[in-house]
């Protein structure tokens, strides 16, 4: 539940209308971070942070921009989740955050 209000809150800051989320999502539970390493971390992918009191989040839509499409939730004190597209496995918060790399041809 806290992930939906995460997201449905970074949605509404970057102007979306509507939400969803893809149905190939998958979570990916990440190491501990604190708030001020994740703002670091979401200010370099170019996402949105948002923090209350129990929690604090970042969004971006994979290509430096803020969005929803990749996210990073975490719960004060604990490990942080990442929710991304497709069958992704990132290991680190800025991969979860920039989404997958594009290769020119």
């Amino acid at each position: 539940m806290r992930h939906l209000i995460l997201l449905l809150a970074l949605g509404a800051s970057c102007g979306i209308i509507g939400f969803s989320t893809p149905s190939n999502a998958n979570d990916i539970y990440l190491g501990k971070h604190t708030a001020a390493d994740l703002e670091a971390i979401c200010t370099k992918a170019g996402g949105k942070f948002t923090q209350d009191s129990r929690s604090y989040g970042c969004g971006t839509d994979c290509h430096g921009l803020p969005g929803t499409a990749c996210s990073v939730y975490c719960p004060t004190g604990e490990k942080c989740v990442a929710q991304v597209i497709g069958g992704r496995r990132p290991r680190h918060v800025l991969d979860a955050l920039m989404g997958p790399k594009h290769h020119g041809g």
